[in-house]
């Protein structure tokens, strides 16, 4: 019997080939959009699952709150991990991470190693990094110990077996040990490194005694908890920790931390602190996924209920030679399973060829094949029997149910609630698109608003080099200065765009009083200020012709005026500072400028002279030649710091390599939002053509008695155009309603503009038509003749 069904189902499918290619066609753009829309929410979801102990890591976070206000970071003090250890019985072992840029050397060969970070012995121990060579207890217990990934092991020792090998490190040449290889660490997770430096190098070489500094706060801190421990239950200990370990140094500091715990697989997605990911994003586009299948599956309904007056004849001959109507139901459910299995082959071989593409706009390897989508591959097949089911079990039951009395005197007519039916799933459809427009019109304007804000510095042609530090800084700094092509050059620790240290600061407020903040703060030189084109608010800015300004001198923007109750900057003027060891006065007020991402809040920001501790070289470029001018940079380079490779960047790109996240969705977002177009078109083209079958006749007719072929396509266009213009005032206050709420993401946003609503509108209906005429103006030019042969 089953043999039975499929035969008859493909008979079915073959004899009418347009609406099966329609419905083939729009069932596999569907799944296939599901299914890398199904893997990309899963790889976001999945971050750090493969750590078998990941529901016992936490890590440790804290609040550092001050007169002025309260900072939420990320990070904790050096000494809080290992006296959390000592004192609770309740933390297994802890891991802290500090990512760090290291100049590695393997004889005449230097790498700047961006991504590496010195880490506890207990790594492997929290974290299931697995090591293919070397012990995990031992291999980053000593000082001067290095893990390698594998991909970094190939790097510097090609086949070589790298366990016991050397390495120099920075500048100073410290020779290190490999003393172990690790598997290269997946994509999804937090925690990323190529080289692993022992701890011990860092606490006890390079920042001796930092693990007895309640203060020195620079540290990503994770704790892995025994079993049967909650971090709510160790979380209601911290504060006594705190007040028996710290509770002097905050009185006397007139601080006060607090420490929270964050479950190591919420931290992608939902911390508040440091989040890498995007929750909302995840969630939009699983929305957007079922929108997409919804949009197929109505597709399916639409145009399989729109034949039902060609099949009611054959259900009206089958019930009368003794078939009952569950038998018939099966026999179309049979149909609908087949076009869906058909659909699911052809959206495997589709996205086969996609994943390569999609990795690319996702900006991560999401998947590394079909092959490697096992479980993605199973689910789709389960999903398209699903479908199959629910599509196919309200026209299986309308079909079924046909009267073989009526439908055989030819009296069969398609009921009004059939034809309501077909018209509201149509609106549904368009509904969805127009929300789907709309939505991808308030990305692309909030992504431009961002692009094109003033940010209040100079960006453009300003070349980027690190110098990690070297003592040569600052010659090469001066000999690059007459370099044609070089316009303006200038030395600091920061730049916007990158990370900056907060400093424990005292500074004068209106009152007269110190008043203690944790302030952002930059090392620059007397050429920054200038050389980026920051304007003043009042003051001036550094001057060499003012001995005391290497010492003594402060620059703040407007938001750390207001924090300390200034209401113009001329107030700040002359008001006393103190900041890590030194004292001074502010010399001058610059205007508020993005130092971070417009989607933070211009943060209190201060700058200080400070030559050591600079290490970015900016370099303002002239537009004529600038190949020739990096390679004559180069070479002073070369000549003045050997000892490092050369590495630059644009200040442009590196500022804006901070939206990537939100370029990508609103790339991904326009793709996933034209598939549903198209999906919705393709609907509307099978019900246009169905709806001008119908009415060729009228058509003939009306041709015969005079109509013009504009009055024949507006006749057949108008009842879909209404149904558009509908389905546009359903759309438009929910895609206000939700884009509003997408916005509040910014702290600096664009309003949703009117434009948006009558662009999409006009998109909408221009879609709509241009796909209805296709049908209807083919239909208006065809020889009445022929349409009307029959009567």
């Amino acid at each position: 019997m089953l043999k039975n069904y499929l035969k008859i189902a493909w008979r079915n499918l073959l004899k009418n080939k347009v609406y099966s290619f329609i419905n083939i066609m729009g069932l596999t753009v569907g799944m296939s959009a599901c299914f890398l829309i199904f893997m990309y929410v899963n790889f976001e979801l999945s971050y750090d699952a493969f750590h078998s102990r990941a529901d016992r890591i936490y890590r440790l976070v804290t609040d550092i709150k001050t007169p002025s206000e309260t900072i939420n970071t990320s990070v904790t003090s050096w000494a809080f991990a290992p006296a959390i250890k000592a004192d609770l019985p309740e933390v297994e072992a802890f891991a802290r991470v500090s990512s760090e840029s290291l100049l590695v050397r393997k004889g005449d060969v230097k790498f700047q190693e961006e991504n590496s970070a010195y880490a506890d012995s207990a790594l492997f121990q929290v974290f299931d990094f697995e090591l293919i060579k070397g012990d995990p207890k031992t291999a980053l217990k000593d000082q001067l110990s290095i893990v390698l990934s594998e991909k970094a092991a190939v790097k510097y020792f090609g086949k070589e077996d790298p366990l016991g090998q050397t390495l120099l490190l920075t500048g100073d040449g410290l020779v290190a040990t490999v003393t172990g290889v690790m598997k290269d660490i997946p994509e999804n997770s937090q925690v990323k490194a190529d080289l692993f430096v022992s701890m011990p190098t860092f606490t006890q070489r390079f920042a001796k005694g930092i693990d007895d500094q309640w203060g020195n706060f620079g540290a990503t801190t994770y704790l892995l908890l025994k079993p049967g421990t909650t971090g709510s239950a160790l979380e209601k200990k911290l504060p006594a920790f705190l007040e028996n370990r710290a509770g002097k140094l905050m009185k006397d500091n007139k601080m006060h931390y607090t420490l929270f715990l964050e479950p190591l697989r919420d931290i992608y997605l939902h911390s508040t602190r440091d989040s890498q990911g995007n929750a909302n994003n995840v969630y939009i586009f699983s929305v957007v996924a079922i929108f997409i299948l919804l949009i197929a599956c109505i597709n399916f309904i639409n145009l399989t209920t729109a034949r039902s007056a060609e099949r009611a004849k054959e259900v009206g001959v089958r019930k009368v030679v003794g078939a009952p109507r569950t038998l018939l139901a099966r026999q179309f459910l049979a149909e609908s399973i087949l076009l869906c299995m058909i659909a699911f082959v052809l959206s495997i071989l589709v996205s086969a060829l996609l994943i390569p593409l999609f990795n690319t706009l996702a900006g991560k390897t999401i998947s590394t094949g079909i092959l490697a989508s096992g479980w993605y591959i199973l689910t789709l097949f389960v999903a398209a029997i699903g479908i199959g089911l629910l599509a196919g079990i309200y026209p299986a039951l309308v079909l079924s149910s046909f009267e073989p009395v009526v439908v055989l005197k030819g009296r069969f007519a398609t009921s009004t609630r059939g034809i309501l039916l077909r018209k509201g799933l149509v609106a549904v459809q368009f509904a969805i698109s127009i929300v789907l427009i709309i939505a991808t019109l308030v990305v692309y304007t909030q992504m431009s608003y961002m692009r094109d804000r003033d940010l209040g510095f100079s960006k453009e042609q300003m070349l980027i080099v690190n110098s990690q530090g070297d003592p040569a800084k600052n010659s090469f700094k001066e000999s690059i200065a007459n370099i044609p092509g070089v316009m303006s050059t200038a030395l600091s620790s920061s730049v916007p765009g990158s990370g900056n240290p907060g400093a424990y600061s005292e500074i004068e407020n209106k009152s007269g009083d110190l008043q203690i903040a944790n302030l952002d703060l930059y090392f620059v030189d007397f050429d920054y200020i200038p050389h980026f084109n920051l304007k003043m608010a009042a003051g001036r800015p550094f001057l060499k012709e003012f001995g005391t300004d290497t010492t003594q001198a402060m620059v703040m923007n407007e938001a750390a005026i207001k924090l300390f109750g200034y209401s113009t900057p001329e107030e700040a003027i002359g008001r006393r500072f103190k900041q890590w060891g030194r004292e001074g006065k502010i010399v001058g007020v610059i205007k508020d400028f993005h130092f971070r991402s417009l989607q933070e809040k211009i943060k209190p920001l201060t700058m200080r002279i400070e030559p050591g501790g600079s290490s970015l070289v900016s370099v303002k470029v002239a537009g004529g030649n600038i190949p020739e001018t990096i390679k004559a940079i180069e070479a002073k380079w070369n000549q003045l710091v050997p000892n490092r490779p050369f590495s630059y960047y644009f200040m442009d790109e590196f500022f804006d390599r901070q939206y990537r996240s939100e370029e990508r969705f609103e790339k991904l977002f326009f793709y996933f939002a034209i598939l549903a177009i198209f999906i919705s078109c393709l609907g509307l083209l099978g019900l246009a053509s169905y709806s001008t079958m119908q009415r060729t006749k009228e058509i003939g007719v009306r041709k015969v008695m005079g109509a013009s072929v504009g009055s024949i396509v507006g006749l057949l266009s108008k009842d879909f155009l209404k149904l558009v213009l509908i389905a546009f005032v359903i759309a438009s206050p929910i895609a206000w309603y939700f884009m509003s709420e997408w916005l509040q993401n910014f702290e600096y946003r664009t309003d949703i503009q009117w434009w948006v609503f009558l662009a999409a509108a006009v998109m909408a209906v221009t879609i709509a038509f241009a796909t209805v005429s296709f049908q209807s103006i083919k239909a208006a030019l065809m020889n009445p003749v022929k349409s009307l042969r029959s009567e």
